[in-house]
């Protein structure tokens, strides 16, 4: 996973902030370290530390935790699943866990936004999708105007 976020970040992140874009990622290292640290109980540091030699340590402005009931999400990812054919895509194996697999993945999560409140913002997704995604943009726009709109986004090499 991280030889292919190293080459994600070389290719496309890097290039894309440089040319002032911004740039949305799906997942980065707090996936990592919530599935991989917390779900699998690997732990954070080796997480972080590979997360560090390998992707310089470069990490979003901002990153929106969809938090919700574990069973909820589990079944909704699972329905999802379904309805995509085995070669679509291999992240039905995570469905295939149980509870506290998800649940430790949860509190991993939490436990990021608790160490890094100014980056990761805590959205309650137990709502309807319009009145997440409206959370979500609030969000969103707010980080913009406090960065003073400017669409270039500050990195470290």
């Amino acid at each position: 996973m991280f030889a292919s976020r190293a080459q994600h970040i070389q290719e496309v992140i890097l290039p894309g902030l440089d040319a002032g874009q911004i740039v949305l990622c799906d997942r980065f290292t707090d996936s990592s370290e919530a599935y991989q640290g917390g779900g699998r109980k690997l732990g954070s540091k080796p997480v972080l530390e590979l997360h560090r030699v390998l992707c310089g340590d470069l990490k979003p402005d901002l990153t929106i935790l969809m938090d919700s009931d574990v069973d909820a999400s589990v079944q909704r990812a699972r329905r999802r699943n379904l309805a995509r054919s085995a070669t679509d895509s291999d992240e039905g194996r995570f469905e295939k866990e149980n509870r506290a697999f998800f649940t430790r993945v949860r509190n991993t999560y939490l436990e990021i936004a608790k160490r890094e409140p100014e980056r990761v913002a805590v959205i309650d997704a137990r709502g309807t999708p319009d009145r997440t995604h409206a959370k979500i943009l609030q969000t969103v726009l707010a980080k913009i105007g406090a960065q003073g709109g400017s669409r270039k986004a500050q990195h470290a090499r």
